[in-house]
C-alpha cells in the first residue's frame, strides 16, 4: 500500500475511471489508516497527560473535567467553522479544479482566524463565573476558571490547526495532518511535564503545556498547507484573500447546522456535567476520567470518519454519487469492525486503563463500571460517528444535525436526569448507552435512503 497507489486510486476517482470494490475498500484504507494512528497516538498521549494532572489529586482532574465540556464546545464551532470550508475544498479537488480549491484555501483561512478571535474573546469573558454556573464544587472552581480562560486564549491556533489540517485532507493528505498532529501530542506531553511538574504550576501548568503545543503544531500545519500540498499550496499563485460573498454563503451552508448542532450536542454535554456534578468529587472525577479512557475506542472512528469525509465529498464533486454512497458505507463498516474490537479492549482492561489515570481507588472502582457498560453502545456509536462524515461530505449537515439533537437531549439527557439522582453516575452512563444504540441506528438509516445521494 504505497503513496503512489493511494494518488493512483484517487486521480481515477476525479477523471471518472472505474474503481472495483475492492479498489474502493483499498482506497478507504488507505486515506483511514494515517488518520486511525494519528488518533491512537493522541489518545495515548492524552492518556499521560490526564495522568500528570490524575495524579496532583481528585479535585485537579474535577476541575478540568468540570469545564472539558464548555472547551469542546468553543472548539466545536471551530471545527464548524473549517467544515465549511474544506467540503468546498473536497468538491473541487473531487472536480479537478485545484485552482478554485486554492481560492477557498484563502478566503477560508481568512474568515477562521476572524470567527476563532471572537470565540477567544467570548470565552475569556465568561471564565471566571463559568464553573459556579455549571455547579462546580467550590474546591474546584478556582482551577477550573483559570483553565477554561487560557484554553480560550488558545483558540486562534487551535483553529487555525483545525482548517489547515481538514483543507488537507480534504484534497486525499491524510498522511501530514496525521504526522502533525502526533508531534502535537508529543509536545503536549513534554511542555505538560515541564510546566506541571517541573515549574510546579499543576492545572495551570497543563493549560499553558497544551496551549504551546497547539501553537507550534498550527504553525507547522499552516506552512504544510501553503507550502507543502501539491494540490493546495500557494508557493507560485498569487491571488485575493477578501471573502467573496459567494464562498462564505456555501459555508455558511454547511457550518451554521453544525453550529446549531454543537451549540444542541455541547449543551447538552453541560447540562450531562451539571446533572453530574452533585453526587460529589470522585463522582465528577471518575465521569472525567471514563470519558478520557472511553476515546480508546472512538477516537479511531472519528479517524475514519475523516477519511469518510474526503471520499465521499471528493465523489460528489466528481459527480459520482453512486461512489460516494459506496465509501459512506465501506467507511461506516470499516468503523463498526475497528470500535466493535477496540470496545472489547476496554471491557476487559477497564481497571487498568482507569488505573492509568488516577490513584484513586474510588474513582477507579467506579469508572471501571461505568466503561465496562459503555462497551456495549461502540458499534453503533462507531455508526454514528463515520455515517456523520459521510453527510458532510455530501454537505447533508441539516437533517443529520437534527437527528444529533433529537437523540441527544430526547433520548440521553431526560433519562439521565430521572436515573442520575436515583442510581448514581451508573445511572448517567446507562442513558448514555442507550442513546449511541439509537443515534447509531438512525444513521444507519439515513445512509441507507436513496434519496440522501440524489
Amino acid at each position: 500500500m504505497t503513496r503512489g497507489s493511494k494518488d493512483i486510486l484517487l486521480e481515477r476517482l476525479r477523471g471518472g475511471g472505474h474503481l472495483s470494490m475492492g479498489e474502493s475498500a483499498k482506497l478507504s484504507l488507505l486515506l483511514s489508516y494515517p488518520a486511525i494512528l494519528a488518533q491512537l497516538s493522541s489518545i495515548v498521549m492524552q492518556y499521560i497527560d490526564t495522568a500528570m494532572v490524575g495524579h496532583l489529586g481528585a479535585a485537579a482532574g474535577a476541575s478540568i473535567g468540570l469545564v472539558s465540556t464548555c472547551i469542546w464546545l468553543f472548539g466545536g464551532f471551530a471545527m464548524a467553522c473549517s467544515s465549511g470550508f474544506s467540503v468546498q475544498v473536497a468538491h473541487l479537488c473531487g472536480a479537478s479544479d485545484f485552482k478554485g480549491a486554492r481560492e477557498i484555501v484563502r478566503q477560508g483561512l481568512v474568515c477562521a482566524l476572524i470567527f476563532s478571535c471572537f470565540l477567544a474573546l467570548a470565552g475569556l469573558a465568561v471564565a471566571g463565573p463559568l464553573p459556579r454556573w455549571i455547579g462546580g464544587p467550590e474546591d474546584v472552581v478556582g482551577d477550573a476558571s483559570v483553565y477554561f480562560g487560557i484554553m480560550s486564549i488558545a483558540l486562534p491556533a487551535l483553529q487555525i490547526d483545525f482548517i489547515c489540517a481538514s483543507m488537507l485532507q480534504a484534497s486525499g493528505n491524510m498522511k501530514v495532518p496525521s504526522i502533525l498532529n502526533i508531534m502535537m501530542c508529543v509536545l503536549d506531553v513534554g511542555f505538560n511535564y515541564i510546566f506541571i511538574y517541573l515549574l510546579d504550576m499543576g492545572v495551570t501548568g497543563a493549560a499553558i503545556g497544551t496551549c504551546c503545543a497547539e501553537l507550534i503544531c498550527a504553525v507547522a500545519m499552516l506552512l504544510a498547507l501553503l507550502r507543502g500540498s501539491k494540490e493546495l499550496s500557494l508557493r507560485h499563485e498569487k491571488g485575493s484573500f477578501a471573502p467573496s460573498r459567494k464562498v462564505v454563503q456555501k459555508a455558511l451552508h454547511i457550518s451554521v447546522p453544525m453550529g446549531l448542532q454543537n451549540i444542541l450536542l455541547r449543551g447538552a454535554h453541560i447540562a450531562s456535567t451539571v446533572i453530574v456534578a452533585p453526587l460529589g468529587t470522585v463522582s465528577i472525577a471518575a465521569n472525567a476520567f471514563a470519558i478520557t479512557a472511553e476515546s480508546f475506542c472512538y477516537m479511531p472512528g472519528y479517524g475514519i470518519a475523516d477519511a469518510a469525509t474526503s471520499l465521499v465529498g471528493q465523489s460528489c464533486g466528481a459527480g459520482r454519487k453512486d461512489l460516494a454512497r459506496r465509501f459512506a458505507w465501506i467507511t461506516t463498516s470499516m468503523g463498526m469492525v475497528i470500535m466493535t474490537l477496540t470496545a472489547a479492549l476496554m471491557w476487559i482492561f477497564a481497571p487498568q486503563l482507569m488505573g492509568m489515570l488516577t490513584p484513586d481507588a474510588a474513582v477507579i472502582e467506579l469508572g471501571a463500571k461505568v466503561l465496562r457498560l459503555e462497551a456495549f453502545a461502540e458499534t453503533m456509536y462507531a455508526a454514528s460517528i463515520v455515517a456523520y462524515g459521510a453527510c458532510v461530505g455530501i454537505g447533508d449537515t441539516k437533517i443529520p444535525s437534527i437527528m444529533n439533537f433529537t437523540s441527544m437531549w430526547i433520548v440521553r439527557i431526560i433519562p439521565a436526569a430521572i436515573l442520575t439522582p436515583k442510581i448514581g453516575l451508573m445511572g448517567f452512563w446507562i442513558a448514555m448507552c442507550v442513546e449511541l444504540n439509537f443515534r447509531g441506528i438512525i444513521f444507519l438509516a439515513r445512509i441507507a435512503r436513496r434519496s440522501t445521494w440524489k
